[in-house]
């Protein structure tokens, strides 16, 4: 394994190298880091070269002065890409690392093979997609909030959700460490940020023609089904998967599944750039 830290600016970005093969970046959501891919990292090493990083402000990544900006995060993942001298790369992003990635494919859309976004709409605005369920939309609306405040209430991580916790406590447990990892990091202030960076319509992303997975979980209380179901209909090679008993954090609580979904849906991408030479 290779583990370094890049500087850009004024964040030095942390990464993990491990594995061979062709290049899959891995980016991690809120309450996560550079570890939150374990179970993928050693999964996927046979067969891809796996990068890991955290994004600047998560440790053990460095930001001197200022709190952590999402308008730098596709900046950091190219810079990385750039370093790595990496001509084409698979993305696979959790949640806020969805903004990671959908934005720097928007900006480098020839370099991204395939990409992967799990209970995660990105930098796009899902109000302005034509095929979203609106009454689906509103209901989960109308409940997020007040399941999240019970969550939390009850000791229990809402990007994990009860039934994980309930039946895998050590998992449970290991996530909240991980996140506790940037306890001094203010969420709710970056979250905002995330929310007003949510501004890309259908028709830009209309453009992004490599084939791109969507994936949620039924229990998510942190990211609208309807809202991932609808950016999967935007893309041109979209697909939509949904796990039936899972929360926000499908990739950690039902990581077989999960993996070997990514796995499928990265080997059909291959075989298709392959036949395309």
């Amino acid at each position: 394994m290779q583990r370094n830290f890049l500087k850009r600016g004024d964040a030095e970005i942390y990464y993990e190298i491990s594995g061979t093969g062709p290049a899959l970046i891995f980016a991690h959501g809120l309450g996560g880091n550079h570890l939150s891919w374990w179970q993928q990292v050693a999964h996927f090493g046979a067969n891809f070269t796996c990068i890991v990083f955290a994004h600047r402000g998560f440790a053990p990544s460095r930001l001197h002065g200022a709190a952590p900006e999402p308008a730098e995060f596709a900046g950091d993942l190219a810079a990385l890409i750039e370093h790595l001298r990496l001509d084409d790369v698979r993305l696979v992003a959790q949640s806020m690392g969805g903004w990671t990635c959908l934005d720097y494919a928007l900006r480098e859309p020839a370099r991204v093979k395939a990409m992967v976004l799990a209970c995660t709409t990105g930098v796009a605005n899902p109000a302005l997609f034509r095929g979203v369920d609106d009454a689906a939309l509103a209901r989960w609306t109308e409940s997020s909030g007040k399941e999240i405040a019970r969550l939390s209430t009850a000791g229990i991580h809402p990007a994990c959700g009860e039934r994980l916790a309930r039946e895998q406590p050590a998992l449970h447990h290991l996530y909240r460490q991980i996140d506790l990892l940037n306890a001094d990091l203010d969420k709710e202030a970056l979250r905002r940020k995330l929310r007003a960076a949510c501004t890309v319509g259908p028709e830009r992303l209309a453009g992004l023609r490599m084939p791109v997975l969507c994936i949620s979980g039924s229990e998510d209380h942190v990211m609208p089904p309807a809202g991932v179901r609808a950016l999967a209909a935007v893309f041109p090679a979209g697909r939509f998967e949904q796990h039936e008993a899972a929360g926000h954090s499908v990739y950690f609580e039902r990581a077989a599944w999960f993996n070997e979904l990514v796995g499928e849906y990265l080997r059909v991408g291959e075989s298709s750039t392959n036949a395309s030479v």
